[in-house]
Protein backbone atom coordinates (compact mmCIF):
# COMPACT_ATOMS: atom_id res chain seq x y z
CA UNK A 1 0.00 0.00 0.00
CA UNK A 2 0.65 3.73 -0.56
CA UNK A 3 -0.04 6.92 1.05
CA UNK A 4 -1.23 9.14 -1.25
CA UNK A 5 -3.04 13.08 -0.76
CA UNK A 6 -6.61 13.85 -2.58
CA UNK A 7 -9.04 16.63 -3.11
CA UNK A 8 -12.29 15.00 -2.99
CA UNK A 9 -16.06 16.04 -1.82
CA UNK A 10 -18.60 14.15 -0.49
CA UNK A 11 -21.49 16.19 -1.76
CA UNK A 12 -22.11 18.51 -4.86
CA UNK A 13 -22.25 22.03 -4.24
CA UNK A 14 -19.80 25.08 -4.64
CA UNK A 15 -15.86 23.91 -4.73
CA UNK A 16 -15.11 26.22 -1.61
CA UNK A 17 -17.50 24.78 0.59
CA UNK A 18 -17.28 20.86 -0.23
CA UNK A 19 -13.83 19.95 -1.75
CA UNK A 20 -11.69 18.72 1.14
CA UNK A 21 -7.81 16.85 1.55
CA UNK A 22 -8.01 14.03 2.62
CA UNK A 23 -5.03 11.30 2.98
CA UNK A 24 -5.23 8.14 0.62
CA UNK A 25 -4.01 4.67 0.64
CA UNK A 26 -3.23 2.98 -3.18
CA UNK A 27 -2.53 -0.72 -3.58
CA UNK A 28 -0.51 -1.93 -6.19
CA UNK A 29 -1.09 -2.16 -10.01
CA UNK A 30 -3.41 -4.74 -11.42
CA UNK A 31 -2.94 -5.96 -14.74
CA UNK A 32 -2.61 -3.13 -17.16
CA UNK A 33 -2.47 -0.35 -15.01
CA UNK A 34 0.39 2.07 -13.49
CA UNK A 35 1.21 3.43 -10.21
CA UNK A 36 1.85 7.17 -10.82
CA UNK A 37 3.54 9.93 -9.03
CA UNK A 38 1.40 12.61 -10.38
CA UNK A 39 3.98 15.86 -10.57
CA UNK A 40 1.09 18.30 -12.06
CA UNK A 41 -2.26 18.92 -12.44
CA UNK A 42 -4.48 20.56 -14.96
CA UNK A 43 -7.58 22.27 -14.71
CA UNK A 44 -10.73 22.37 -17.24
CA UNK A 45 -13.65 24.73 -16.94
CA UNK A 46 -15.63 20.92 -16.75
CA UNK A 47 -13.94 20.70 -13.45
CA UNK A 48 -15.95 23.41 -11.56
CA UNK A 49 -19.14 21.66 -13.32
CA UNK A 50 -18.39 18.59 -11.75
CA UNK A 51 -17.99 19.52 -8.43
CA UNK A 52 -21.32 21.81 -8.62
CA UNK A 53 -23.46 18.57 -10.23
CA UNK A 54 -23.78 20.83 -13.08
CA UNK A 55 -21.87 18.54 -15.35
CA UNK A 56 -23.15 15.85 -17.89
CA UNK A 57 -20.94 13.32 -15.68
CA UNK A 58 -22.03 12.57 -12.15
CA UNK A 59 -19.72 10.18 -10.02
CA UNK A 60 -20.63 7.87 -7.45
CA UNK A 61 -20.17 10.40 -4.18
CA UNK A 62 -17.40 10.63 -2.33
CA UNK A 63 -15.70 11.27 -5.67
CA UNK A 64 -12.11 13.27 -6.52
CA UNK A 65 -12.42 15.68 -9.69
CA UNK A 66 -9.92 16.24 -12.00
CA UNK A 67 -9.51 15.47 -15.45
CA UNK A 68 -5.78 15.31 -16.64
CA UNK A 69 -2.58 15.66 -14.91
CA UNK A 70 1.23 14.46 -15.51
CA UNK A 71 3.17 11.99 -13.70
CA UNK A 72 5.79 9.32 -13.39
CA UNK A 73 5.16 5.65 -13.30
CA UNK A 74 6.30 4.22 -9.82
CA UNK A 75 5.56 0.44 -10.91
CA UNK A 76 3.88 -1.09 -13.93
CA UNK A 77 1.34 -4.02 -13.50
CA UNK A 78 1.38 -7.31 -15.58
CA UNK A 79 1.09 -6.27 -19.37
CA UNK A 80 1.39 -2.39 -18.97
CA UNK A 81 2.96 -1.11 -21.76
CA UNK A 82 4.78 1.31 -19.23
CA UNK A 83 8.00 0.87 -17.34
CA UNK A 84 8.55 2.16 -14.26
CA UNK A 85 10.48 5.98 -14.78
CA UNK A 86 8.27 6.67 -18.13
CA UNK A 87 6.64 9.84 -18.65
CA UNK A 88 2.76 10.21 -19.00
CA UNK A 89 0.03 12.26 -19.36
CA UNK A 90 -3.13 11.23 -17.41
CA UNK A 91 -6.25 11.15 -18.97
CA UNK A 92 -9.80 10.68 -16.92
CA UNK A 93 -13.29 11.72 -16.70
CA UNK A 94 -12.72 12.74 -13.24
CA UNK A 95 -10.09 11.42 -10.44
CA UNK A 96 -6.73 13.26 -11.70
CA UNK A 97 -6.47 15.73 -8.68
CA UNK A 98 -3.90 13.13 -6.66
CA UNK A 99 -0.55 12.91 -5.93
CA UNK A 100 -0.12 9.60 -6.26
CA UNK A 101 -2.76 7.41 -8.03
CA UNK A 102 -3.31 3.60 -9.62
CA UNK A 103 -4.71 4.60 -13.71
CA UNK A 104 -5.55 2.45 -16.20
CA UNK A 105 -2.91 2.15 -19.02
CA UNK A 106 -5.78 3.37 -21.00
CA UNK A 107 -5.81 6.27 -19.07
CA UNK A 108 -1.91 7.00 -19.95
CA UNK A 109 -0.20 8.29 -22.97
CA UNK A 110 3.50 8.97 -23.36
CA UNK A 111 4.80 12.52 -23.14
CA UNK A 112 6.15 13.87 -26.47
CA UNK A 113 10.05 14.44 -26.18
CA UNK A 114 10.89 17.89 -25.02
CA UNK A 115 7.48 18.90 -23.21
CA UNK A 116 7.97 20.06 -19.77
CA UNK A 117 5.77 18.88 -16.74
CA UNK A 118 2.90 21.73 -17.07
CA UNK A 119 2.78 21.35 -20.95
CA UNK A 120 2.41 17.10 -20.90
CA UNK A 121 -0.63 18.19 -17.53
CA UNK A 122 -2.20 20.34 -20.28
CA UNK A 123 -1.51 19.06 -23.09
CA UNK A 124 -4.19 16.03 -23.57
CA UNK A 125 -7.56 17.03 -23.39
CA UNK A 126 -7.88 20.62 -24.83
CA UNK A 127 -5.66 19.54 -27.74
CA UNK A 128 -7.50 16.23 -28.22
CA UNK A 129 -10.65 17.98 -28.10
CA UNK A 130 -9.40 20.74 -30.49
CA UNK A 131 -8.17 17.95 -32.94
CA UNK A 132 -10.89 15.81 -33.04
CA UNK A 133 -13.28 19.06 -33.84
CA UNK A 134 -11.47 20.31 -36.11
CA UNK A 135 -9.98 17.30 -38.24
CA UNK A 136 -12.71 14.69 -38.15
CA UNK A 137 -16.33 16.30 -36.83
CA UNK A 138 -15.46 19.43 -38.66
CA UNK A 139 -13.56 18.79 -41.52
CA UNK A 140 -11.06 21.78 -41.64
CA UNK A 141 -9.03 22.23 -44.88
CA UNK A 142 -6.47 24.24 -45.96
CA UNK A 143 -7.37 27.45 -47.33
CA UNK A 144 -10.34 27.81 -45.39
CA UNK A 145 -11.32 30.41 -42.61
CA UNK A 146 -11.31 28.73 -39.12
CA UNK A 147 -13.02 31.68 -36.64
CA UNK A 148 -12.14 30.90 -33.12
CA UNK A 149 -13.94 32.03 -30.09
CA UNK A 150 -12.48 32.36 -26.25
CA UNK A 151 -9.51 32.51 -28.50
CA UNK A 152 -6.90 32.89 -25.20
CA UNK A 153 -8.18 29.61 -22.79
CA UNK A 154 -7.21 26.49 -22.94
CA UNK A 155 -8.91 25.09 -26.11
CA UNK A 156 -8.90 27.94 -27.86
CA UNK A 157 -5.22 28.71 -28.05
CA UNK A 158 -5.27 24.84 -28.90
CA UNK A 159 -7.51 26.00 -31.35
CA UNK A 160 -5.58 28.44 -32.42
CA UNK A 161 -2.54 26.45 -33.08
CA UNK A 162 -3.82 23.86 -34.71
CA UNK A 163 -5.87 25.88 -37.06
CA UNK A 164 -2.83 27.69 -38.39
CA UNK A 165 -0.68 24.31 -38.60
CA UNK A 166 -3.53 22.85 -40.79
CA UNK A 167 -3.22 25.89 -42.97
CA UNK A 168 -6.67 27.62 -42.53
CA UNK A 169 -6.91 31.26 -41.91
CA UNK A 170 -7.51 32.13 -38.60
CA UNK A 171 -10.01 34.74 -36.88
CA UNK A 172 -9.75 35.04 -33.39
CA UNK A 173 -11.78 36.85 -30.74
CA UNK A 174 -10.96 37.55 -26.79
CA UNK A 175 -11.75 39.92 -24.62
CA UNK A 176 -9.56 42.37 -23.95
CA UNK A 177 -5.82 43.39 -24.97
CA UNK A 178 -4.19 40.89 -23.10
CA UNK A 179 -5.92 37.94 -23.65
CA UNK A 180 -6.20 39.56 -27.76
CA UNK A 181 -2.12 39.14 -27.23
CA UNK A 182 -2.27 35.60 -26.79
CA UNK A 183 -4.45 34.47 -29.43
CA UNK A 184 -1.92 36.65 -31.53
CA UNK A 185 1.17 34.74 -30.15
CA UNK A 186 -0.73 31.09 -30.92
CA UNK A 187 -0.27 32.59 -34.58
CA UNK A 188 -3.73 34.08 -35.54
CA UNK A 189 -3.77 35.82 -38.52
CA UNK A 190 -6.87 38.13 -37.58
CA UNK A 191 -7.55 39.23 -33.54
CA UNK A 192 -11.25 40.81 -32.93
CA UNK A 193 -11.50 42.26 -29.22
CA UNK A 194 -15.17 41.48 -28.72
CA UNK A 195 -14.97 43.90 -25.43
CA UNK A 196 -14.70 46.84 -28.06
CA UNK A 197 -15.79 45.62 -31.60
CA UNK A 198 -18.73 43.04 -33.15
CA UNK A 199 -17.06 40.06 -34.45
CA UNK A 200 -20.01 39.84 -36.81
CA UNK A 201 -18.97 43.15 -38.76
CA UNK A 202 -15.23 42.53 -38.32
CA UNK A 203 -15.86 38.78 -39.73
CA UNK A 204 -18.01 39.97 -42.62
CA UNK A 205 -15.35 42.47 -43.71
CA UNK A 206 -12.07 39.95 -43.26
CA UNK A 207 -13.77 37.26 -45.32
CA UNK A 208 -15.42 40.04 -47.93
CA UNK A 209 -18.90 39.01 -46.65
CA UNK A 210 -18.43 35.13 -47.08
CA UNK A 211 -17.90 34.46 -43.66
CA UNK A 212 -16.23 31.34 -41.77
CA UNK A 213 -16.29 27.94 -43.25
CA UNK A 214 -15.32 26.49 -39.69
CA UNK A 215 -16.23 28.01 -36.29
CA UNK A 216 -14.82 27.14 -33.07
CA UNK A 217 -17.84 27.88 -30.34
CA UNK A 218 -16.44 26.97 -26.46
CA UNK A 219 -18.62 29.66 -25.19
CA UNK A 220 -22.50 29.46 -26.32
CA UNK A 221 -25.02 31.96 -25.28
CA UNK A 222 -25.17 35.41 -27.62
CA UNK A 223 -21.47 34.14 -29.44
CA UNK A 224 -23.30 30.90 -31.09
CA UNK A 225 -26.44 33.37 -32.15
CA UNK A 226 -24.08 35.51 -33.40
CA UNK A 227 -21.87 32.76 -34.94
CA UNK A 228 -25.03 31.37 -36.97
CA UNK A 229 -24.73 35.08 -38.51
CA UNK A 230 -21.03 34.44 -40.40
CA UNK A 231 -21.19 31.07 -41.69
CA UNK A 232 -19.74 30.62 -44.95
CA UNK A 233 -22.08 28.82 -47.34
CA UNK A 234 -21.41 25.03 -46.26
CA UNK A 235 -20.01 26.05 -43.01
CA UNK A 236 -19.96 24.16 -39.94
CA UNK A 237 -20.22 25.41 -36.34
CA UNK A 238 -18.55 23.57 -33.37
CA UNK A 239 -20.23 23.20 -30.79
CA UNK A 240 -17.21 22.49 -27.97
CA UNK A 241 -18.91 23.98 -24.31
CA UNK A 242 -20.99 26.45 -22.73
CA UNK A 243 -18.36 28.73 -20.59
CA UNK A 244 -21.08 31.61 -20.95
CA UNK A 245 -23.87 29.15 -18.94
CA UNK A 246 -25.79 30.08 -21.21
CA UNK A 247 -27.49 26.74 -23.70
CA UNK A 248 -28.15 28.36 -26.95
CA UNK A 249 -30.94 27.76 -29.46
CA UNK A 250 -30.86 26.83 -33.41
CA UNK A 251 -32.41 29.57 -36.00
CA UNK A 252 -32.77 26.63 -38.61
CA UNK A 253 -33.78 28.91 -40.89
CA UNK A 254 -29.95 30.34 -41.21
CA UNK A 255 -28.49 26.77 -41.09
CA UNK A 256 -31.13 25.90 -44.43
CA UNK A 257 -30.17 29.29 -46.28
CA UNK A 258 -26.57 28.62 -46.04
CA UNK A 259 -26.73 25.20 -46.52
CA UNK A 260 -24.34 24.77 -43.53
CA UNK A 261 -24.19 22.42 -40.45
CA UNK A 262 -23.98 22.63 -36.25
CA UNK A 263 -22.06 20.05 -35.46
CA UNK A 264 -21.74 18.54 -31.80
CA UNK A 265 -18.06 17.21 -29.89
CA UNK A 266 -18.21 15.88 -26.73
CA UNK A 267 -14.78 14.01 -26.62
CA UNK A 268 -14.59 12.13 -23.47
CA UNK A 269 -17.50 9.75 -25.31
CA UNK A 270 -14.32 8.84 -28.18
CA UNK A 271 -12.26 7.11 -24.75
CA UNK A 272 -14.92 5.06 -24.10
CA UNK A 273 -16.74 4.12 -27.75
CA UNK A 274 -13.33 4.14 -30.65
CA UNK A 275 -10.27 4.73 -27.73
CA UNK A 276 -8.23 3.66 -31.33
CA UNK A 277 -8.83 7.21 -32.10
CA UNK A 278 -7.55 8.85 -29.20
CA UNK A 279 -4.25 7.24 -29.75
CA UNK A 280 -4.47 7.71 -33.30
CA UNK A 281 -4.64 11.94 -32.42
CA UNK A 282 -2.44 11.66 -29.48
CA UNK A 283 0.80 9.95 -31.92
CA UNK A 284 -0.46 13.14 -34.67
CA UNK A 285 -0.31 15.49 -31.87
CA UNK A 286 2.75 14.49 -30.44
CA UNK A 287 4.71 14.76 -33.94
CA UNK A 288 3.61 18.38 -34.55
CA UNK A 289 4.66 19.68 -30.95
CA UNK A 290 8.11 17.84 -31.78
CA UNK A 291 8.46 19.71 -34.81
CA UNK A 292 7.42 22.76 -32.80
CA UNK A 293 3.94 23.02 -34.73
CA UNK A 294 2.04 23.16 -31.21
CA UNK A 295 2.81 23.94 -28.01
CA UNK A 296 0.62 24.15 -24.46
CA UNK A 297 -0.17 27.94 -23.33
CA UNK A 298 0.74 28.06 -19.64
CA UNK A 299 -0.85 30.51 -17.61
CA UNK A 300 1.66 32.38 -15.83
CA UNK A 301 0.31 31.96 -12.16
CA UNK A 302 1.75 29.57 -10.17
CA UNK A 303 -0.28 27.10 -8.11
CA UNK A 304 0.61 24.80 -5.52
CA UNK A 305 -1.31 21.27 -4.70
CA UNK A 306 -2.67 22.90 -1.35
CA UNK A 307 -3.52 26.19 -3.36
CA UNK A 308 -6.04 24.34 -5.74
CA UNK A 309 -9.42 26.23 -4.55
CA UNK A 310 -7.58 29.17 -5.37
CA UNK A 311 -6.34 27.90 -8.69
CA UNK A 312 -9.95 26.65 -9.31
CA UNK A 313 -11.12 30.24 -8.20
CA UNK A 314 -8.76 31.99 -10.56
CA UNK A 315 -10.32 29.70 -13.54
CA UNK A 316 -13.86 30.55 -12.67
CA UNK A 317 -13.03 34.37 -12.98
CA UNK A 318 -12.64 34.31 -16.51
CA UNK A 319 -9.37 36.33 -16.34
CA UNK A 320 -6.99 32.83 -17.12
CA UNK A 321 -5.05 32.98 -20.36
CA UNK A 322 -4.02 29.32 -21.75
CA UNK A 323 -4.01 26.36 -19.13
CA UNK A 324 -4.17 26.68 -14.96
CA UNK A 325 -2.05 24.20 -13.66
CA UNK A 326 -1.17 23.28 -9.88
CA UNK A 327 2.39 21.30 -9.04
CA UNK A 328 1.79 18.42 -6.94
CA UNK A 329 5.78 18.85 -6.11
CA UNK A 330 5.11 21.71 -3.26
CA UNK A 331 2.03 21.10 -0.70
Amino acid sequence: MTASSAWTFKAFGHYRSVLERSSLTVGAPGPLECLVQVRACALNFPDLLLIAGKYQLKPELPATPGMEAMGIVEQAGPGSRFTPGDRVSISVLHGAFVDRGVFPDAFLMPVPKGMTDEQAAAFHVTYQTSFCGLERRAGLKAGQTLLVHGAAGGVGTAAVQLGVAMGATVIATAGGPEKCAVAQKCGAHHVIDTRSEDFVERVKSLTEGKGADVIYDPIGGETFDKSTKVLAFEGRLLVIGFASGTIPSIMVNRLLLKTASVVGLQWGAYKLIAPHLVEEAHRTLSGMFEAGKIAPIINPRRFTFAQLPDALAHLESRQAVGKVVISTSAT
